[in-house]
Order: C-alpha cells, then sequence, then structure tokens
C-alpha cells in the first residue's frame, strides 16, 4: 500500500508504462471528523490494485468497485459517505466516525495524457510549485464534472479562476497546502495545490542518521545526507536518501546556494565540524535547524559562531526533538522527525487527549 506523494508517483508510473488506465479519487468535501481532508487523492487501477488511504481502509473496497464503473464509463462521478450518526452502519460496518466525505472519481489514460495527476508528477519531479482547478459541481454543459485546469496552462480556465490557479514564482507557492473553492462560469472548482516534498538536510552520517533518513524516506521526504567523513558518507548505508555525499563541513555554504531545503538537522558529533554547518546554516533561510546533543554544547557552539548566532534565533531547535522519552537511535530519530512536523504544520506536539474536548 503507498499512502503519499513520491510512493504514489511510483505507482501511478508503473501503470503509465503499461498503457494502462486509472482511476483519481479526490476528497472534495468534508464535514466533521474524517480521516482525510479535503485535496487528498488515491490511485484506483483497473486491477483492483490502490495507492492512498482516504480512510482507515474502511471505503476503499466499495470505491475500488465505484471506480471500475468510472474505467468503463469513462465518466466522472461523484461518491457520498456519511457516518455521522450514531447508529450508522455501511456495508456491515458501525464506523462511528462522525464525520462526512464527497469523493470525485475521474479517469486517467493515455488519450487524456493522464492528467491532472501527470502534472502533479511533474511538478515533484521537478520541485516546483504547481496547483489544479477541478470542477467539482456543474450547472455548465461546457463545463461537466471532473474538468480540469492546470497552472501551467490558466489561461485556458475561467477567468474567474485564472488568478487564483497562476503561480506568482515566489517561495510561499511552496508551503500553500490548503485547498480553496471557487465558483466561476456556472461550475465549482476546487483548487488543489500540489503538495511538494519535505527537503530534510542531514549533517552527519553516523550510526544514528540512518534511522532518521529511514523514517524521513517512510514519509516521503526528499533526503540529502552530508558527511566530512566518506567511510560515513556511503549510499548504501542510506539505501532511501536521495542523496549521499562526502564534503568538508567548510563547504556547506555553497552547497545552500545551489538546493533548497526545509529543514536540517546537525548531528556529526564532531564539535568543530557542527560549529561550521551551524555558522553556514545561520546565512540560509532553512525555517528548521535541529542541533543534536545537550544544552550545554548547543550554548557553547552558539558562543562559537559569535554574532551569527542572532540569525539562528525563533529557528533553531537543540536539544532537537519532541520530549517523548526517546534513548535508542530510532527513537530519538522518531522524536526529530515528529518535531519538524509539528513545527512546519504549526502545531504544539500535544497530546490530542490534551487538546480534543471529549
Amino acid at each position: 500500500m503507498h499512502h503519499s506523494g513520491n510512493s504514489l508517483d511510483r505507482f501511478f508510473h508503473e501503470y503509465v508504462r503499461r498503457g494502462e488506465p486509472l482511476v483519481l479519487a479526490t476528497v472534495v468535501q468534508t464535514i466533521g471528523s474524517t480521516y482525510r481532508k479535503s485535496g487528498a487523492q488515491m490511485l484506483i487501477g483497473g486491477d483492483g490494485r490502490t495507492a492512498g488511504l482516504l480512510s482507515g481502509g474502511c471505503l476503499e473496497s466499495d470505491l475500488t468497485e465505484r471506480a471500475l464503473a468510472v474505467l468503463e464509463s469513462g465518466h466522472a462521478t461523484l461518491v457520498d459517505y456519511d457516518s455521522r450518526g450514531s447508529d450508522d452502519l455501511i456495508w456491515g460496518l458501525g464506523l462511528g466516525c462522525e464525520g462526512a466525505m464527497r469523493i470525485l472519481l475521474t479517469k486517467l489514460d493515455e488519450p487524456g495524457g493522464y492528467e491532472p495527476y501527470a502534472f502533479q508528477t511533474r511538478c515533484r519531479r521537478d520541485d516546483r510549485a504547481g496547483r489544479i482547478a477541478l470542477a467539482v459541481q456543474a450547472a455548465n454543459p461546457n463545463l461537466p464534472l471532473g474538468t480540469v485546469f492546470r497552472s501551467d496552462d490558466c489561461e485556458r480556465a475561467p477567468v474567474g479562476i485564472q488568478a487564483a490557479l497562476a503561480i506568482d514564482g515566489t517561495a510561499a507557492e511552496s508551503e500553500r497546502t490548503e485547498p480553496l473553492e471557487i465558483d466561476a462560469d456556472g461550475a465549482k472548482f476546487l483548487l488543489i495545490p500540489v503538495i511538494l516534498p519535505v527537503h530534510l538536510l542531514i549533517l552527519g552520517a553516523g550510526p544514528d542518521a540512518v534511522p532518521l533518513a529511514q523514517i524521513a524516506a517512510m514519509l516521503d521526504w526528499s533526503v540529502t545526507v552530508l558527511d566530512h567523513r566518506a567511510a560515513y558518507a556511503m549510499r548504501e548505508r542510506f539505501p532511501h536518501a536521495h542523496r549521499v555525499d562526502s564534503k568538508p563541513a567548510a563547504s556547506l555554504s555553497l552547497e545552500l546556494q545551489v538546493a533548497r531545503y526545509d529543514a536540517a538537522v546537525v548531528m556529526s558529533h564532531h564539535l568543530p565540524s557542527d560549529q561550521a554547518y551551524l555558522a553556514a546554516l545561520a546565512d540560509s533561510n532553512i525555517p528548521y535547524i535541529g542541533l543534536l546533543g545537550p544544552a550545554p554544547r548547543r550554548l557553547r557552539l552558539m558562543h562559537e559562531i559569535g554574532n551569527q548566532a542572532a540569525a539562528l534565533q525563533g529557528r533553531l531547535y537543540g536539544p532537537v526533538g519532541l520530549d517523548i522519552g526517546a534513548s535508542t537511535p530510532e527513537s530519538i530519530a522518531l522524536a526529530i522527525v515528529a518535531e519538524i512536523l509539528a513545527v512546519r504544520s504549526k502545531r504544539s506536539g500535544q497530546s490530542f487527549s490534551t487538546t480534543v474536548e471529549g
């Protein structure tokens, strides 16, 4: 089972290579408590295989049956699921999720260029912002259900959505993740931003960096591992990383000039190298910088880099990770990834049981 981003893309390309059609299932509306929210997607093949989850596995079998009908007819369709009643029974299962979900099923095939999903894969491959607009409600026969427009060809779209669909080229574009409903020309469109993978830079390739790279890769993050020690920076130790390289710590500034990163974790266990890494990161715009090690070590490093330490204010997290009682390389890696997620989502990292009313 594949669940997100690049994993869905790999599944998608299997079918494209064989010239086989697929169905794209897109959540277009939710009410109450649901497993996924508006804009979430999954792929369904004619052989019954799927990639992605829109529920906890409760709806997918029914969606697959409905997708087969869409493959046969070629017509987009909307499917509604409602489990808000305490006595709801869907296919004999009392879900009790207290939520409702509307899902749009559209066919992807060779004549249609496998759009819009092919465009989304290109955005992730090229690491560039993109948006699609899907017609999710239509009274205009010229804009039937499932009609799609892309940000790379937005002049074809109705005037009412062109401005919202266009990409302005700013860095903020890649951070926009919330879908938006827009009415235009007698149709309702769901504007969905393409979610780009998180780019994580791990500075230090010691044994404790291995589980960090593994867990990040499970989330479809693009992981780069750099270390000044060639014996550590070896591809076979980090098979799921996008890139593994041996470079002097002093060369990091050049790296940061040509590559985009959303988060960096400094964990070389070598004080001079960590000092060089932090000095270079201070001059970057990376919003999350984690530093492995105790607070006294952080204070010493801040003292060593002098005036540059001020530029790290508000984005340096050290000791790195959430306080979950981590004590092994694997649990520490989990704590680090969890903190990066929380910071990027602007969440506290607290237990849901203390933040949601019962």
